[in-house]
């Protein structure tokens, strides 16, 4: 994932409450079902999985679905919580959003910890066929991507940058203002050629899992899908590396702007969807019963 599309949904998504599986979704209890949401990418996207192999991927995913909703979500509905009141405060600073985004990291890891069996299991399950086929899926994927993003010139870059924050913040502001868009475009130019190195550093993960599932028969096996799954920072590329604290910054330095620029009707758009969120979270019947 790119640094920038990260930090976006791990800072305005789940900092304002979307929160790790299900940000970027606009209704709640849809999103949450699909079998696909707690896994660090889509296998149906790059495995053509046998009957018996989906079989027992969805029945362990459900099982992971069941206590993501039963351990998890309560906690995020105390977060919705806290940042409505944040909100009406008005105290919703700096410091406050880099506490929500250290909260979703370790929820990040807690997912990462509880999925690493399952995804150990079916992916020494795969047959030699369909490694090959993961290996080129992956390698379809970088094209793509390589097609999409970087092939048009950096100005179009930073402008297709612009306008996908600008997207993801209106889901929370409503319209923005001139002043606003100004200050999304100047946040874009400054993440300059940050398209390539994301594709870099994807690609390096994306290898990395190959190489480990094609020696799937090794002893160390399970440490090396643990260590890809739970420790992703260790493969990233020296350049992403390097470039990430002063990305994870600016994105920071962003949001908070926006958030100090925004009008009554802003700020009560993200009331109000930060209570469509808590409504529709804790309808889920998953939920553990509250004491009388």
């Amino acid at each position: 994932m790119q640094i920038s599309q990260a930090l976006v949904r791990q800072t305005i998504l789940i900092l304002l409450a979307c929160a790790v599986v299900l940000t970027g979704c606009s209704r709640m209890n849809l999103a949450y079902r699909n079998l696909d949401l707690l896994i660090p990418w889509s296998l149906n996207d790059y495995l053509d999985m046998n009957r018996d192999q989906q079989t027992r991927f969805r029945e362990q995913l459900r099982e992971h679905i069941s206590w993501h909703c039963r351990t998890q979500l309560p906690g995020y509905l105390d977060l919705i919580e806290q940042l409505q009141a944040q909100v009406r405060q008005g105290s919703l600073d700096e410091p406050a959003l880099r506490e929500h985004y250290e909260i979703a990291q370790k929820a990040i890891q807690t997912i990462a910890l509880e999925i690493t069996p399952t995804t150990v299991q079916l992916l020494r399950d795969l047959d030699d066929r369909q490694v090959e086929e993961l290996s080129e899926q992956f390698e379809r994927d970088r094209q793509e991507r390589e097609d999409k993003y970087l092939k048009p010139p950096l100005d179009q870059q930073i402008g297709k940058r612009t306008d996908r924050m600008q997207e993801r913040v209106e889901q929370w502001l409503g319209n923005v203002t001139a002043a606003q868009r100004q200050r999304i475009h100047e946040w874009a130019e400054a993440l300059n050629k940050q398209n390539q190195l994301w594709l870099d550093n994807r690609a390096q993960w994306q290898r990395s899992m190959v190489d480990a599932v094609r020696n799937r028969d090794q002893a160390n096996f399970d440490e090396r899908i643990a260590r890809l799954l739970q420790d992703r920072e260790v493969y990233w590329t020296a350049p992403y590396r390097a470039a990430f604290p002063a990305v994870e910054q600016a994105t920071i330095a962003l949001i908070v702007d926006l958030y100090d620029t925004a009008d009554a009707t802003q700020r009560r758009h993200i009331s109000e969807r930060l209570q469509d969120m808590r409504r529709d979270l804790g309808s889920l019947d998953c939920l553990p019963a509250t004491a009388d």
